[in-house]
């Protein structure tokens, strides 16, 4: 009823539509998913499942729509040099990288970071930047709980394959069989990654940034993933100031 509401439909139609008795009209669809703020690439299952064409489109990043964007990114990561910044796609497989971020991941070897490099794959493989994360455990379980979130959301193959393979990794089933899935016993209020870098402590905090009004499948995946200081000593290091 309060959805019926919502979208200015009434409860009787809303009900016929649940249960298959009424066909809705693609505006009914697209006010639905709009208001339930499903994602753009599940509003076109939506509308091909209800008998109609597809509404939104998933351009190529290497399309020349897409430079004009990709270039304001560039610029973004770039003004937060130098301290890391990534750009992910809906598998958060690394699509830009600024300077302070390839550096942190440009001596892993090849089977880690790969043609693609992947956030999940780089963070909690025992050759990646587990091996110099001094809280692991923490930051991993902030992860696969991140990871476990995007599969249940999205159900792609590739992420429930990923997620497969991380939590087989042998730094990382043991925390899985012993802690599960259970949220944190006191839940803090910021969880840093610790880096131990060149003899050197790094602690960064992430923060997540989507396009606020994306009419492409493609933008409406794309996650900007900055890393802030969260000391005055990682501030100092990464601004290369004694």
């Amino acid at each position: 009823m309060e959805l019926a509401h919502a979208v200015e439909v009434s409860p009787r139609h809303l009900s016929f539509v649940e249960t298959g008795r009424s066909r809705p009209s693609r505006e009914l669809l697209l006010t639905l998913a709009a208001h339930l703020d499903v994602s753009l690439r599940d509003r076109n299952a939506l509308l091909v499942a209800a008998g109609y064409a597809p509404r939104y489109h998933e351009t190529e990043l290497s399309a020349p729509a897409m430079q004009r964007v990709l270039a304001s990114l560039g610029r973004l990561l770039e003004a937060h040099d130098p301290f890391p910044g990534v750009v992910l796609d809906r598998q958060w497989n690394v699509v830009l990288a600024n300077a302070a971020a390839t550096s942190l991941t440009s001596s892993l070897p090849a089977n880690v970071a790969g043609a693609s490099p992947n956030i999940f794959r780089m963070s909690l493989h025992p050759d990646g930047l587990a091996a110099i994360t001094l809280n692991f455990e923490e930051w991993a379980r902030y992860l696969l709980t991140e990871l476990r979130r995007l599969v249940g959301l999205t159900a792609d193959p590739v992420l429930g394959a990923l997620e497969a393979e991380v939590t087989a990794y042998p730094n990382v089933a043991p925390l899985v069989e012993r802690r599960g899935w259970l949220p944190w016993e006191d839940d803090p209020l910021l969880i840093p990654c610790r880096l131990q870098v060149d003899g050197a402590e790094l602690s960064l905090f992430t923060t997540l940034t989507t396009f606020g009004t994306p009419r492409d499948i493609t933008l409406d995946e794309l996650v900007v993933e900055l890393f802030f200081p969260a000391d005055e000593a990682t501030d100092l290091l990464l601004r290369g100031q004694p």
